[in-house]
């Protein structure tokens, strides 16, 4: 049996969900991939619920939720600081969820930059850290023998990194295609039936798909975010998002609405790799497809990918549908990823 040990970070809906996963799939992880996995720390602005002893996730999650109760847990330590943690375990994997800054990368950038240094594992559902260094965490971890895994920051449970690592290996991919972010998809999806753009964003933040600034979503910058770092990932390249065009759907051309309400005809936002003069550009498109189109039937907070590869033509991913339950698991499946021995 492989004890795992696990600093989360941030106890938002993700780091909850995340949590409540690893609680659930706990046996199971224990007989079906022999790792025990152990929780010592989760932080928080201002501090972190710690212990020396393996934390009682059951007793957290339903007596410590909410942020309010979670700062009165006993074993709450104000400022404590993450470097300290880290030195004072036996590594293992600290698993990022803060709130992402694709500007500046924080506060994730330095979380993970902390864990790798000190030979820590880290799986990661935040954006920011990828956009701003991916490659310096990348180099980082090659150095230190330690995983760096983020299907969380791509696709959440939409398998979109797994199959083009894996899968696809030997393969030489010339155009990717993804409907990668469940809120806007569901907006678009709305907006076809008939509802317009305000209701249909008002109804995702009733129904908790969509955040309360939901502007990262509709700008096109988080399907942009996704589609940088699966491209980088897969090519070994250096995107920025300054070399990107990005659209969203918070204008809509009025052509497009008109198109994209034809039969047989849907609007949807597309984080698209694509050729051009024999240079690899990337983009955040709406664009209209039809029903030949493999991501047609791809509605509501559903996400889906299109791999166009030289050597077994176009594959293609769809499910996935964006919630935070997903997302948890997705890091629960990088985790067992990293230690498993088939």
């Amino acid at each position: 049996m492989k004890t795992v040990n696990i600093i989360l970070m941030g106890f938002g809906n993700v780091g909850q969900a995340f949590l409540r996963v690893a609680q659930e799939k706990k046996e199971f992880c224990k007989a079906r991939y022999k790792l025990d996995i152990k929780f010592y720390s989760i932080f928080e602005i201002g501090g972190a619920i710690h212990s020396s002893q393996a934390l009682n996730t059951s007793e957290i999650l339903e007596k410590y939720s909410s942020l309010s109760m979670f700062r009165k847990n006993p074993l709450w330590k104000p400022d404590l600081k993450l470097t300290s943690v880290l030195d004072s375990i036996k590594p293992g994997v600290l698993v990022e969820c803060t709130p992402s800054n694709i500007k500046s990368g924080g506060p994730g950038l330095s979380h993970i930059r902390h864990a790798l240094d000190r030979g820590w594992h880290v799986v990661t559902a935040s954006k920011g850290p990828l956009v701003i260094d991916f490659r310096g965490l990348l180099e980082k971890a090659e150095k230190k023998h330690v995983a760096l895994k983020f299907s969380g920051a791509t696709a959440a449970a939409l398998p979109a990194l797994d199959i083009a690592l894996y899968s696809l290996a030997g393969t030489e991919i010339s155009r990717i295609e993804g409907i990668l972010n469940g809120t806007t998809n569901y907006i678009l999806t709305r907006m076809k039936e008939g509802v317009d753009y305000k209701e249909a964003l008002k109804e995702a933040q009733s129904k908790g798909i969509a955040e309360t600034d939901p502007s990262l979503d509709v700008s096109g910058l988080d399907t942009a975010s996704k589609i940088l770092i699966i491209s980088n990932a897969l090519l070994k390249a250096d995107f920025t998002l300054d070399d990107m065009t990005v659209e969203g759907i918070d204008v809509i051309p009025p052509y497009l609405l008109t198109q994209g309400r034809k039969k047989d005809r849907k609007l949807k936002l597309l984080g698209i790799l694509f050729k051009r003069a024999e240079e690899l550009r990337l983009e955040v498109r709406l664009t209209v497809i039809d029903s030949s189109h493999p991501l047609f039937g791809v509605d509501g907070t559903n996400k889906g990918i299109v791999f166009t590869t030289d050597t077994m033509d176009s594959i293609t991913v769809t499910g996935g549908k964006s919630d935070p339950k997903g997302a948890g698991a997705s890091l629960l499946k990088d985790i067992i990823n990293i230690y498993r021995k088939e």
